[in-house]
């Protein structure tokens, strides 16, 4: 999917602030699947599962970005249930792939879909640095 189609598939529902960070996000998003070849979309959303920015295609991205959100939230308990600090990440494998998601901050989400041919040790190197940017480009004023 080219960069210009990834933009108009952008949603800024009440995100204004987002406008600006636009691009930065999507091009984030497009240098992470130039470095995993075996990724087959990408999704930013806030952690209340309004979506950002992706690049899915063969799912209805507002409704896995919601389903996204529910995962970081049960990660999140789960992980403070067995006291073991902040959720970062998890991996779903399934039969015919992997759905990676990742935090961004504490405002928003990174989700991968990839192939079953994924390099999951390439994925959690490559796609936590882009968490985090993502994170510090969606983060509200003042925060993280």
């Amino acid at each position: 999917m080219t960069f210009a189609l990834t933009v108009a598939r952008l949603v800024r529902k009440g995100r204004n602030k987002l406008f600006g960070v636009e691009r930065a996000v999507l091009a984030e998003l497009g240098q992470l699947r130039e470095r995993l070849p075996d990724v087959a979309g990408t999704l930013v959303a806030s952690v209340d599962g309004l979506l950002i920015a992706h690049d899915l295609s063969g799912a209805e991205p507002e409704t896995f970005a919601a389903m996204s959100a529910a995962q970081l939230g049960l990660g999140q308990q789960i992980a403070g249930a067995a006291s073991r600090g902040d959720f970062q990440e998890t991996v779903t494998r399934a039969a015919h792939g992997y759905i990676a998601t990742f935090a961004a901050g504490t405002s928003a989400l990174l989700t991968v879909v990839a192939g079953p041919e994924l390099n999951v040790g390439r994925l959690h190197h490559e796609a936590r640095p882009v968490a985090a940017r993502v994170g510090e480009l969606v983060a509200p004023s003042g925060r993280p």
